[in-house]
């Protein structure tokens, strides 16, 4: 009787009203983050099988070319395999360890399908394998016992030069060195400071960007100044922690997607495009071993 005389029944009827609300709307935050978070899984997966399917038209359309060629069709390497790792070291290794007396080793990076004079003439009619594998850092002898194309994660400036064994230098192709190693996507940043290709430092978060436009709220130039700036201040970020970790790094190489990438070549040595999925740590594993993974091909 107190409680009504005072208005107090009133008052905790309306608490008791309050905070079902209060946990009703916690839920429904709670399933809204849980929906942004499929949403964002789901667009990097679609992006995966966009790159993979884009990957797939270029090869069909590279065989095409060749079967309407003059004769290029019959061409086919000899050994194709992706090595990555400990396989990468031991490849590059075996290369050069080979001897060839009196300058029979020669060695060119080839930017483009444009051969240098050497490779065209040592390689005869299987030079054009080069071009298609292009850039690549072509490895040839004069005896023919050895002859293969690799990519290389980190290009050098095009050469072409005979010598007594190859020249393949351990930072094209491995994490030597102090290395800072960062992973930038629009909603996602991951950096590894690694010492010759042990990591020994880590830093990465996500930011929440919106990725979709509802039909309702707002008006669709809103929402895309809204999800720029949102971007934009995840980037800032992004270059700020880059920054906080090169005075001692002897490279700094920076992947991620191509979108963003512009936006911080200047604190890089080298950039490159991956694909890599999962929360910063797990993305940032994906997108180290798929950088320094090296394709092999026999000529």
């Amino acid at each position: 009787m107190l409680d009504r005389l005072l208005g107090r029944a009133h008052l905790k009827a309306r608490i008791e009203e309050l905070e079902e609300e209060c946990e009703s709307l916690q839920a429904q935050a709670e399933s809204a983050k849980r929906s942004r978070a499929e949403a964002v899984s789901a667009r990097q997966q679609a992006e995966h099988e966009i790159n993979r399917l884009e990957d797939r038209i270029t090869e069909l359309e590279d065989r095409l070319s060749r079967a309407e060629g003059d004769g290029e069709a019959d061409l086919t390497y000899r050994h194709e395999e992706t090595a990555r790792g400990d396989r990468v070291a031991a490849v590059a290794d075996r290369l050069r360890s080979v001897d060839a007396a009196r300058e029979g080793a020669l060695t060119a990076f080839v930017a483009d399908g444009d051969l240098p004079d050497a490779v065209r003439e040592t390689l005869g009619d299987r030079a054009p394998l080069v071009s298609r594998a292009a850039p690549c850092l072509v490895c040839v002898d004069d005896a023919g016992l050895v002859a293969t194309a690799l990519s290389l994660p980190v290009e050098p400036d095009p050469f072409s030069e005979w010598d007594d064994s190859f020249r393949v230098e351990p930072e094209w192709v491995r994490p030597t060195g102090r290395l800072c190693f960062a992973l930038v996507r629009s909603d996602k940043f991951a950096l590894g400071m690694y010492e010759d290709g042990e990591r020994v430092e880590f830093a990465g978060f996500e930011s929440d960007v919106m990725n979709e436009h509802s039909k309702g709220g707002f008006s669709q130039d809103r929402f895309e100044r809204r999800r720029d700036a949102q971007i934009e201040e995840h980037l800032e970020r992004a270059a700020e922690a880059i920054e906080n970790h090169t005075a001692d790094a002897d490279r700094v190489i920076v992947v991620g997607e191509k979108s963003v990438l512009g936006d911080l070549r200047d604190l890089a040595d080298v950039t490159a495009t991956v694909d890599a999925t999962g929360d910063p740590e797990e993305a940032l594993a994906h997108a180290f071993s798929d950088f320094w993974s090296v394709r092999v091909r026999g000529l």
